[in-house]
């Protein structure tokens, strides 16, 4: 062993009170605590922005296709067609068609903006995060004037199940009169619910024949979503379906579409790791000013031990042991408590919650109903080998200084 039975005798008495026989001394202990905190804090603060980035990917691939094919310059003609092509692209494992537009649906209660996607009904089944939550109603009736409505949307505008929804377009029907706005009014079948503000308070989903006949595209659709196996290299997916189709389309894909989101959570993600580093920086420093006092407090100590024969070797591993321990323990706690923290946040929000009477995390605001948290087992095994690594490091000069000290010097000035 590294360490001999000695060392490690001596080392942990060290860290041991001299009148509290039993308790780690108070600057130990704060030590400890900078450390298990700093490292406690950075697993919780990674896996939630790591959760936070998947659960939004998904959501937005999940109702958004990979990739899209828009026409040159408006609706995309022939799209059966163009859509049988782009099935035969190597990673291609769906093609939806699509037409979608912005209205204003309006209640007697009220009206919101909202945003119209058609998509045949046998296409919507397909989308497991609409179909696997629908919280009211059913996909059954998806068909002719029956739709399905965000939850969100629907309670702003005082709907539900067999409610009917009118909506008006912003194209409008020019007459002899003047412009018309363009009305019809559909039947709520259903209600969904994905978990994402943005989408359950906006999104209304109606069949592809009847989009079209409001929106005047019988013959068309504004773009076909395309779903590809590995969406990380969808611009390579994206290349063979221009190949495939030919110069005449505009091809856009989620990485394209969602680039300042992402980037933006990207940033975020690095900056924080920068900064809550920072606490075990910090912890660590803690460790070196604790071990510089204990070398000052036990000088005669080691003058003694000098004189009976421990080399300056011993020495210098006695007190790296002792601050070692410290930053390992620290560490330990720390990773079993941002762990155990993680694996219960959303609990934890709820019952702080109920306590305060306060909601801790408005969908209104964050996108999500729920605490996202996802743990990234390398992540945070880089986490706490850093900080292993920097409490081995803190402990480095003071035992350098502790086995450079004369046992003359140090016993006369005693």
């Amino acid at each position: 062993m590294i360490f001999g039975r000695f060392e490690r005798l001596v080392a942990f008495r060290y860290l041991r009170a001299r009148r509290q026989e039993g308790f780690v001394s108070v600057i130990a202990i704060f030590s400890l605590l900078g450390i298990a905190l700093g490292v406690a804090t950075l697993i919780i603060v990674m896996s939630v922005m790591n959760g936070f980035r998947a659960d939004l990917l998904g959501r937005i691939l999940g109702l958004n296709g990979h990739l899209g094919v828009y026409g040159p310059a408006g609706p995309l003609t022939d799209f059966d067609t163009a859509a049988q092509k782009v099935r035969q692209v190597p990673g291609v494992i769906a093609v939806t068609p699509l037409v979608e537009g912005q209205v204003m649906a309006t209640t007697d209660a009220g009206g919101a903006g909202a945003l119209i996607r058609g998509l045949r009904p046998e296409d919507l089944k397909e989308r497991r995060l609409i179909a696997d939550h629908i919280i009211g109603g059913s996909l059954a009736e998806f068909d002719d004037d029956g739709i399905l409505v965000g939850d969100r949307l629907a309670r702003r505008l005082g709907i539900g199940v067999g409610s009917n929804l009118t909506v008006i377009s912003a194209q409008g029907t020019a007459t002899v009169f003047g412009t018309m706005p363009r009305l019809k009014t559909y039947h709520v079948v259903g209600l969904f619910n994905v978990g994402m503000y943005e989408y359950d308070n906006s999104f209304i989903y109606v069949p592809l024949d009847a989009a079209q006949l409001f929106f005047r595209l019988p013959e068309a659709v504004t773009d076909l979503e395309v779903f590809v196996a590995d969406p990380d290299h969808v611009r390579e997916v994206g290349a063979a379906i221009r190949r495939a189709l030919g110069p005449g389309v505009r091809i856009v894909d989620w990485q394209q579409a969602n680039s300042s989101l992402f980037n933006a959570v990207e940033i975020e993600r690095n900056v924080m790791f920068l900064i809550l580093t920072l606490i075990i920086l910090v912890a660590a420093f803690n460790i070196i000013s604790s071990m510089i006092m204990m070398v000052k407090d036990k000088g005669r100590d080691i003058a003694i031990l000098r004189t009976m024969g421990a080399s300056r070797g011993m020495i210098l591993r006695i007190f790296m042991l002792s601050g070692a321990s410290i930053g390992v323990v620290g560490t330990l706690a720390g990773f079993a408590l941002g762990v155990v923290f993680t694996r219960n946040i959303e609990a934890i929000r709820q019952a702080l919650q109920s306590v305060i009477g306060t909601d801790l995390f408005a969908a209104e605001i964050y996108f999500f109903t729920r605490i996202p948290a996802r743990i990234d087992a390398g992540e945070v095994a880089a986490v706490v080998g850093m900080a292993l690594a920097l409490s081995f490091l803190a402990t480095i000069y003071p035992s350098w200084r502790a086995a450079r000290l004369d046992p003359v010097e140090a016993l006369r000035y005693e």
